[in-house]
């Protein structure tokens, strides 16, 4: 199967995603409200802690949970429907079908990611650096996409089932990775952290929005890259290896 022919076919899919899956409940909780009520509940919390890191909280919160929230609900919803057998059968490859769930997955990210961007901009948080910024964010947003895909995996035709597993993995993320303590405060804690890709994502922002980093960010850069690349590999090879697995309801 050509290339070109195959790149056609993954902006297909992506175009249906878009369609039929950003409005979707699961998506729109997962990706909207949740990263919302996480940023109300630390500022009621948080008084003490300067605005700045507040917002940086919140733009790798949304970044987060808007590139993980698409692509597990896609394969069992399909799967639910009996379209994804179809597109199986199809001459598109597993890859196509991939990148066209991670493209959708990154357009809806991006795209939420802008209102805590404005938010920032509008209370007089300034970027000081936009080019590492945009950089880091979109580096993000494809590392956390390629999560999601790979937490789409197991073979359910239940949406619950993959949104419980993937709230299991992301939510204990969220509260390692020095989005509610900065890292310089958590101690022993950093070591946990370093297993985190959303760490690296929060230590770029944070040195955008207020100047400051934990780590240099040749490592930040370079840690998001291993993540993405591990995830990507990791989520090619099991989807290849269950892409003929029967779908279960339990």
């Amino acid at each position: 199967m050509d290339s070109l022919g195959q790149l056609n076919r993954a902006l297909t899919i992506t175009k249906k995603n878009i369609l039929i899956y950003y409005l979707k409940g699961p998506v729109i909780i997962f990706g909207v409200l949740i990263p919302v009520f996480f940023f109300l509940t630390f500022i009621v919390g948080g008084k003490h802690l300067p605005w700045s890191f507040l917002i940086s909280g919140l733009t790798s919160m949304t970044v987060f949970f808007t590139a993980t929230s698409v692509s597990p609900v896609i394969m069992p919803w399909e799967a639910q429907m009996n379209t994804l057998e179809r597109l199986i059968a199809s001459p598109v490859s597993i890859y196509a079908i991939i990148i066209g769930d991670m493209l959708a997955s990154v357009g809806f990210s991006l795209l939420i990611t802008i209102i805590p961007i404005i938010l920032a901009l509008t209370t007089n948080i300034t970027i000081t650096d936009p080019l590492i910024f945009v950089l880091g964010v979109m580096l993000a947003a494809i590392c956390f996409l390629a999560l999601g895909s790979l937490l789409s995996t197991p073979r359910t035709n239940l949406p619950s089932n993959i949104m419980m597993l993937s709230s299991l993995i992301k939510f204990p993320l969220v509260f390692i990775s020095g989005i509610f303590i900065p890292l310089e405060s958590m101690g022993w804690g950093n070591y946990i952290a370093l297993f985190s890709p959303l760490t690296y994502l929060m230590d770029i922002v944070r040195y955008s929005m207020q100047g400051v980093h934990t780590y240099p960010l040749i490592i930040d850069i370079v840690s998001l890259l291993l993540f993405t690349i591990i995830f990507f590999i990791a989520s090619i090879k099991l989807h290849e290896a269950t892409s003929h697995t029967e779908y279960r309801e339990v």
